[in-house]
């Protein structure tokens, strides 16, 4: 089987691999809110909300390939939106991508052009046309940007935000990318070099870029408002089962395992030994379980009903998901993480044996040390070590309080905003100078 990687999973040997992990403080109220950030940020005295309401921002975003960069971009968008709810903003990505659906969804105009990701590894044979593919993703990113007439693009990584932003830099707009990981993707990393600011989520990070320091600000990952209202539990877990608006929070137990919209075989395995015994033993015991689109028809015709038990391809309601649950089991991708935090939930991560540049075993052990996860590595991972896991974690309240409270203390929900804010003050410094 061949595997395929996109640019943003590619760092290669650029960054530097042993850097130390930084704590990543609470957010600041919102008066306050950018005095968290890394070195000698952008004044922003002269955004005024109230000023910015009868200007029309025109805001390119490149993002697509996976969820990892179109929600960021997303978040983003619709925070610009409520500064400036006349800004024309445009999403570029691919037809082949989930952005294509997501986006559009979003309520955003959606523009495709073609789009490669890498091979691996990079000297592979199937590389051999990137170029040319490459030279056709520019050529119709020049055409679109020549028609939308952006004044900034606002890139969150991957093969399909790479030609776009660099074609941003050939024409000489303000362009800004987003890295949501701990470790740069190779698009951001080169990109980095052409970018007027780089946004990143730790502080780790910083030191990863080969681009001055003074662009980098460190933002956290941009959440969507979805996920930021914070649903009740009541309500969030009555929309999985119904039966639980007569249960008080405190009887019922609720574990949300995420799979991602691609799956993930070895989480499926190892809870489908577990979960019929789990919720036999455990009269309280409530599973949301997302297989994957790929793997559900396999596992719902394996998988006994149950009224304690919901089974799905994909959670597209993550807001019911996250309010609904005590305890998490998931991959450590760099958005899950993030919304790990802003939520508030006790976690048990299992990185992606795909992941071959260790970004999300980095995820989860930066979430370690921040909100105290738990880490299951995929050679560890089975039915037993992930029920111990869980009962270890479900079966002490005090564990479970202290893991939220943490998590809660790391987040930095106005991330969004401050990027946002940032993006604004970027295209009104430009407008001045002009």
């Amino acid at each position: 089987m061949v595997v395929v990687a996109t640019i943003s999973q590619l760092s290669l040997q650029f960054p530097p691999k042993h850097t130390q992990f930084k704590p990543i403080y609470p957010p600041k109220p919102r008066s306050q809110v950018f005095c968290c950030l890394s070195i000698d940020p952008p004044t922003l005295e002269s955004s005024n909300v109230e000023e910015r309401k009868g200007k029309q921002l025109r805001v390119v975003f490149a993002a697509g390939g996976a969820g990892g960069q179109i929600f960021p971009a997303v978040a983003i968008a619709d925070e610009i939106r409520i500064i400036n709810p006349d800004a024309q903003i445009l999403f570029i990505g691919t037809d082949a991508g989930m952005e294509s659906t997501a986006v559009p969804a979003s309520g955003y105009e959606f523009s495709a052009i073609p789009a490669t990701p890498l091979s691996r590894p990079i000297l592979s044979v199937n590389n051999l046309s990137i170029p040319l593919k490459w030279v056709k993703s520019m050529a119709a990113s020049w055409k679109i940007m020549k028609d939308f007439k952006p004044e900034i693009v606002v890139g969150t990584g991957g093969y399909v935000s790479f030609p776009i932003c660099l074609i941003a830099a050939i024409k000489g707009l303000r362009m800004v990318i987003q890295e949501q990981s701990s470790i740069p993707g190779l698009a951001n990393w080169f990109l980095s070099l052409v970018a007027d600011l780089v946004f990143v989520a730790y502080n780790s990070s910083v030191d990863r870029f080969p681009t001055d320091k003074k662009k980098i600000v460190v933002s956290g990952n941009p959440v969507r408002l979805l996920i930021k209202k914070f649903v009740s539990k009541a309500v969030a877990r009555t929309y999985f089962f119904p039966r639980l608006a007569k249960v008080s929070e405190s009887e019922a137990v609720v574990l949300l395992v995420l799979g991602g919209s691609f799956g993930a075989n070895s989480m499926n395995i190892a809870l489908f030994n577990i979960y019929f015994q789990m919720l036999e033993q455990r009269p309280n015991l409530h599973i949301i379980w997302e297989t994957g689109v790929e793997s559900f028809n396999e596992m719902e015709s394996l998988v006994r009903n149950h009224p304690r038990l919901v089974l799905a391809p994909f959670l597209r309601s993550m807001d019911m998901g996250y309010g609904a649950a005590d305890l998490i089991v998931s991959r450590a991708g760099s958005m899950t993480c993030t919304e790990l935090l802003v939520t508030g939930k006790p976690a048990i991560l299992i990185p992606s044996p795909n992941d071959a540049e260790g970004h999300q075993f980095q995820n989860a052990s930066l979430m370690a040390d921040l909100a105290g996860s738990r880490i299951l590595t995929e050679d560890e991972l089975d039915s037993t070590t992930l029920r111990n896991a869980i009962t270890d974690i479900i079966d002490n309240d005090v564990l479970m309080s202290a893991m939220s409270d943490r998590a809660l203390q790391a987040a930095k929900p106005n991330a969004g905003e401050e990027i946002a804010e940032r993006v604004i003050a970027l295209v009104e410094s430009s407008s001045v100078k002009a």
